[in-house]
């Protein structure tokens, strides 16, 4: 299989998540999201994706523009939805305390809960901008890889907050991270 010429909307089969359809694209490594699994960022060189081609399919019965429109269209009704990420549980009914230096004033105490849904929210909104970027018909490939590369270094300064996550493979991954 080639992984350079693929693209969104592409359907894949996974040894372990099952089949599931690119819905974004990084420099090392694609958004997937399985039936049964989630989206889940694997690396282009991952020996379990294979492509599926169906049978029978014609350019004329299905584009790869025709399958960008429909998951674009899919992304944009479900915006607001985000998959389940379990909080590690070490955290869970912990508080987060914000001191200020001039110890007069009161601390702000907000619920970890919280904090880590807004964490996951602010991953959710990257990944979305991120699947924008890449499906816009205007920008030129270079400003499209820019601006990814952009993304993920902010995926890269977000990493402090992996330790509140349960599952490893749910982790923010920057650069360092995304060719390993």
């Amino acid at each position: 299989m080639d992984q350079l010429n693929l693209g969104i909307g592409t359907r894949l089969q996974h040894t372990h998540y099952g089949q599931g359809v690119i819905t974004g694209i990084r420099y090392a490594t694609y958004l997937i999201t399985f039936l049964n699994h989630g989206t889940r960022e694997i690396d282009k060189n991952d020996p379990n994706l294979d492509e599926i081609i169906p049978d029978n399919v014609t350019e004329e019965i299905e584009t790869h523009s025709d399958i960008e429109q429909s998951l674009l269209k899919i992304l944009r009704l479900w915006n607001g939805f985000s998959e389940i990420v379990p909080l590690g549980d070490k955290w869970k009914g912990g508080t987060m305390i914000l001191q200020p230096a001039d110890r007069s004033q009161k601390p702000k105490e907000v619920p970890l809960e919280v904090f880590f849904h807004k964490i996951v929210m602010l991953r959710d909104r990257l990944r979305v901008l991120e699947q924008q970027v890449n499906a816009h018909k205007q920008l030129s490939d270079e400003d499209k890889v820019n601006l990814q590369q952009y993304i993920t270094r902010i995926y890269g300064t977000l990493t402090t907050f992996n330790v509140l996550f349960r599952n490893k493979e749910q982790w923010f991954v920057g650069e360092k991270g995304a060719g390993e």
